[in-house]
């Protein structure tokens, strides 16, 4: 069994969804530290003058090295009308806004208390989307207590997992040599991002990757499974 995990990022990327569609089973990593500045909290869409973050408030001043099932949105801000409102400015002439505009709408109707709630049901929405239909488990209700590789390992032993499928990322903070004494085998992820139509691209050299999943499904539709490669079966 191929297993992957991952921290609940906010409206990831492509890559994201590409290595849980490579996986048999995923792991929503939740019980490590919550990190400012990165993707847990924000991602990218693409405007007319290039990109912008979308960035939901977490509530961590004074608390510390707070886990991510733990970070507790900022409601005291009006971030939720703001993302709303920049799907529907920024994509308004994309073809396939409308399609997917109605659950973003109910999404941000809503009053969000935990960050990890939040992205978990939009990544959910978006497997379902794909017809990517993987187990998915979290980190915070296994268990685990090793740390940093042996965390990994830990939760490939504790979901009975053979090989397990890390980011390219991982080549640079991974025992590797752990894995094969542990008997499960280790790869990489090898994924290309692939160029589709965005908004504002006059043609391939204006094409901007690495925006969040959002950008692809406004301005593809449908035909995301197929820029994706993913096959009848999710991949």
């Amino acid at each position: 069994m191929i297993l992957s995990v991952h921290q609940p990022q906010y409206i990831p990327w492509l890559g994201y969804f590409d290595k849980i569609a490579r996986s048999d089973a995923f792991v929503f990593l939740d019980n490590v530290q919550y990190k400012a500045r990165e993707f847990q909290n924000r991602n990218k869409i693409r405007t007319k003058d290039g990109w912008i973050w979308l960035t939901v408030p977490v509530i961590c001043k004074g608390l510390g090295r707070q886990k991510i099932c733990s970070t507790n949105i900022d409601n005291t801000s009006g971030w939720a009308n703001e993302h709303l409102r920049s799907m529907k400015t920024w994509y308004a002439k994309a073809s396939f806004l409308k399609d997917y505009l109605p659950f973003f709408e109910e999404v941000y109707s809503r009053k969000w208390e935990r960050l990890t709630d939040l992205n978990v049901s939009i990544i959910n929405y978006i497997l379902k989307q794909l017809s990517i239909n993987r187990p998915v488990y979290f980190e915070s209700q296994l268990d685990i207590s090793s740390e940093h590789t042996d965390r990994i390992i830990e939760i490939c032993k504790k979901l009975k997992a053979d090989t397990y499928l890390s980011g390219i990322g991982g080549k640079d903070y991974l025992e590797e040599n752990k894995f094969g004494d542990a008997g499960i085998k280790l790869v990489y992820q090898e994924f290309r991002h692939p160029v589709y139509h965005q908004q504002f691209m006059r043609d391939e050299k204006d094409f901007l990757p690495f925006m969040s999943i959002l950008d692809l499904l406004f301005n593809e539709g449908e035909k995301a499974r197929e820029i994706l490669k993913l096959t009848s079966e999710g991949k």
